[in-house]
């Protein structure tokens, strides 16, 4: 049912291929591999391991479904190395996102936008990356499978209402064989902004409200802005308040704050053009959700 709705959406795009034996891979991950506090490494050992963390990401089938090349999701990983012990050893902190395409336009929505301050791994130039959903083989496989998974659900779930579950499952199973590594990031004492929580936020049924809306804001609000953005200005605002709601009852929540990481400068793009009823409504939610960013919303006073 999920693949039937996905793949409804690019036939109403027009961007299907004509060729249905054309299928592709899941994932059009960029992958970029920063070290700048390394100025005097060989470079080629770093572009080899940013081929090798690419070629994982996007030549391993993550589903079962047939994707055209065209559906493949878009997101990026960039990797910072802050420290190398000169062999395999490797200490670095990354930034991932992922987008999807907004219906009838040539823009692409943030749908994550997070960052993993413990992306530490192990890796030996040359080594081929190891991944079994059966069990804890390597912590850098495990980072990368965890958030393509994870990147799936997401994108899914703005597809279809809670489509993305199955994902977050697989996700978690992840997550559940990481318990007994070393590494961190994987377990609920570390912190209380990890992969830990992450995984918790998405598979408690406490926060459906917040998965239910991203189908909401995407489906029902972006896609038919163009058609009819004042029902998706009133869609989003639903949203906005579903959001607000759980924040009020979960205060630090990871879903919250990760929705609002992702939206933050598109949402006062989407209200800019509001009623003043309509921006004062926005403004009020989202200076009371996402303080930090208070000062990006006195735009919708104006």
């Amino acid at each position: 049912m999920l693949f039937v709705t996905r793949m409804k959406y690019f036939l109403f795009c027009g961007l299907i291929f004509l060729s249905l034996g054309a299928f592709s891979q899941d994932l059009n991950a960029r992958v970029e591999l920063l070290y700048p506090k390394l100025p005097s490494v060989n470079k080629s050992t770093f572009d080899l391991l940013e081929k090798t963390i690419r070629e994982f990401l996007n030549n391993k089938k993550w589903t079962d479904d047939m994707l055209q090349p065209i559906e493949r999701i878009d997101c990026s990983f960039v990797i910072t190395i802050t420290a190398w012990d000169g062999a395999s050893g490797f200490t670095a902190e990354a930034q991932i996102q992922s987008s999807r395409p907004v219906y009838g336009t040539s823009y692409n929505s943030t749908i994550l936008n997070t960052y993993d301050k413990e992306f530490n791994f192990t890796y030996l130039e040359g080594q081929s990356l190891d991944f079994s959903e059966q069990s804890y083989t390597s912590n850098l496989g495990s980072l990368l499978s965890f958030y393509a998974f994870t990147i799936l659900g997401m994108d899914y779930d703005t597809f279809s209402k809670f489509g993305g579950t199955s994902l977050y499952s697989r996700a978690q199973t992840v997550l559940n064989n990481a318990q007994g590594a070393s590494d961190k990031g994987w377990k609920a004492m570390e912190s209380f902004r990890n992969r830990y929580w992450l995984s918790e936020n998405f598979s408690n049924t406490d926060y459906n409200p917040i998965r239910e809306g991203l189908y909401v804001y995407h489906r029902r609000g972006l896609d038919v802005m163009g058609i009819n953005p004042v029902e998706g200005r009133k869609a989003i605002l639903s949203v906005l308040s579903q959001v607000q709601t759980i924040d009020r009852q979960r205060q630090g929540n990871m879903l919250s704050q990760l929705f609002m990481l992702a939206k933050v400068d598109e949402l006062i793009g989407v209200f800019s053009a509001a009623t003043p009823d309509e921006k004062m409504r926005a403004y009020s939610i989202l200076s009371q959700i996402d303080p930090p960013n208070m000062f990006k919303y006195d735009a919708l006073k104006k």
